[in-house]
């Protein structure tokens, strides 16, 4: 199988570079008179299970990427997919030959030649693409560089920080390693630095844009030793607009339609009532749909949470303030019946008491003025005293009523209507300060 290949590749740069072919005996000699070396010169005598530089130092190899794509970034599962290009340089002087050209190998080629070991560390999932061959490319210089391309998409773990969600920012990498030559073998280094990367600066995202991205160069450390590491880091913010449209605003009118509720008298229990109940259930309906995109995780309590709770807040105390509100009403109305029935029982009571007062004969004469006045003032004293004994007795009748007065009073408004009065000037204070405070907790902090 191999004779085959190598004998259709020969044919091939006989056509194109019009050699005269490499079966004659000119096939060994490198001067310049001499057509282009074939494939089969540079493959005598080469090993590719040998790195280059075997024995005599770490193999350089240059890395530089192409962001074709950024097709999906899940929070769920805290990954992103990528499509990439990656392109690899390194020097294999082995594959030395005259001249100033460059030879473009078919892909499948690649077989034969020694090739570096990269992989993606974070990758969990990662595929070639073969349409309508393997995407791969190799080229060969002259002075023995060999570059080396590929077309790769991988889903790539970023660990992602939802606390301030939807207004978050996260800072996610892509790393490349060699999987088993160390440091003592290769070393990778970025061609141009960060001009490496190409593509980010005009990728468009659905939910993210991309604020900066670095190259950096590391090592890997594992138990088997140190190994050669590079690092793209890439910053994305997230787009508010989209969810101040999807939920934020709704759920800051839900708050303001449970306030409608104040301004409906509170003697209409069905329509206090209806609203309460519907935007409660409303607001729940729409936190639950705000987390299906969100991983269950509880140890994420995200902005958008906090804001959905404050609203939930808000409606859950306007119906509270209904019930509370109804509840006074209707205690100041037995209070005022109760008050009714005692004022008409001391009331006849002290009817009873003046009939009586009246009726009273004086058994005392006049005899001189000293001692009329003295007179007079003892039978009113004895009057007074006459009187407030009934009229304790008159109260007494409904101690029972008047322990009950007592107790209702200390639960009760004297006026019901204003805590619809104050309420519709709180509630709106309240959310309004709620509101400065949180976007400017979450916006710069």
């Amino acid at each position: 199988m191999l004779l085959y290949l190598l004998s259709w590749m020969s044919l091939f740069l006989l056509i194109t570079n019009g050699e005269r072919g490499f079966y004659g005996n000119h096939y060994a000699e490198w001067n310049d008179s001499q057509l282009q070396p074939t494939i089969q010169r540079l493959m005598k005598g080469y090993n590719r299970y040998l790195r280059p530089n075997f024995n005599q130092g770490p193999v350089e190899i240059g890395m530089s990427l192409d962001i074709a794509s950024i097709d999906a970034i899940s929070e769920i599962n805290m990954d992103y997919t990528a499509t990439i290009f990656l392109r690899q340089r390194w020097r294999d002087s082995r594959l030395l030959f005259p001249g100033n050209e460059s030879l473009s190998l078919d892909g499948r080629l690649v077989s034969l030649l020694w090739i570096p070991d990269t992989f993606i560390p974070d990758s969990k999932r990662s595929f070639l693409h073969d349409v309508t061959v393997e995407n791969r490319l190799i080229r060969i210089f002259s002075n023995g560089t060999v570059l080396y391309a590929l077309r790769i998409t991988a889903t790539i773990a970023c660990n992602m920080d939802l606390t301030k969600y939807p207004m978050d920012r996260q800072e996610c990498t892509l790393q490349l390693e060699s999987w088993g030559y160390n440091l003592q073998d290769v070393v990778f280094y970025w061609t141009r630095g960060n001009d490496s990367v190409k593509g980010l600066d005009t990728l468009r995202l659905a939910q993210y844009s991309v604020e900066s991205y670095y190259t950096t160069v590391s090592k890997a450390v594992y138990e088997t030793g140190f190994y050669p590491k590079l690092v793209l880091h890439f910053s994305l913010r997230r787009n508010v607009l989209f969810f101040i449209l999807e939920t934020y605003v709704p759920s800051t009118l839900l708050v303001v339609l449970s306030w409608v509720s104040f301004w409906i008298s509170q003697s209409s229990v069905p329509a206090r009532t209806c609203i309460g109940v519907t935007t409660v259930l409303t607001m729940t309906t729409l936190m639950m749909g705000a987390r299906t995109s969100l991983p269950n995780a509880n140890c994420f309590i995200k902005a958008i949470d906090v804001y959905l709770g404050i609203c939930f807040t808000f409606i859950f105390g306007a119906l509270l303030e209904y019930a509370c509100a109804h509840f006074c009403t209707m205690q100041h109305q037995t209070i005022v019946d109760v008050q009714r029935e005692l004022l008409k029982e001391f009331e006849e009571s002290n009817g009873t008491t003046h009939l009586a007062n009246s009726t009273s004969p004086k058994k005392m004469q006049k005899k001189e003025s000293t001692q009329q006045e003295t007179t007079e003032q003892s039978v009113t004293c004895e009057g007074n005293e006459a009187t407030d004994k009934k009229k304790e007795n008159g109260c007494g009748l409904s101690s029972v009523k008047q322990m009950s007065r007592r107790a209702a009073s200390m639960m009760s408004v004297e006026n019901p209507n204003n805590i619809d009065r104050h309420a519709r000037v709180f509630f709106p204070m309240v959310f309004l300060l709620v509101n400065i405070f949180y976007w400017l907790y979450y916006l710069l902090f």
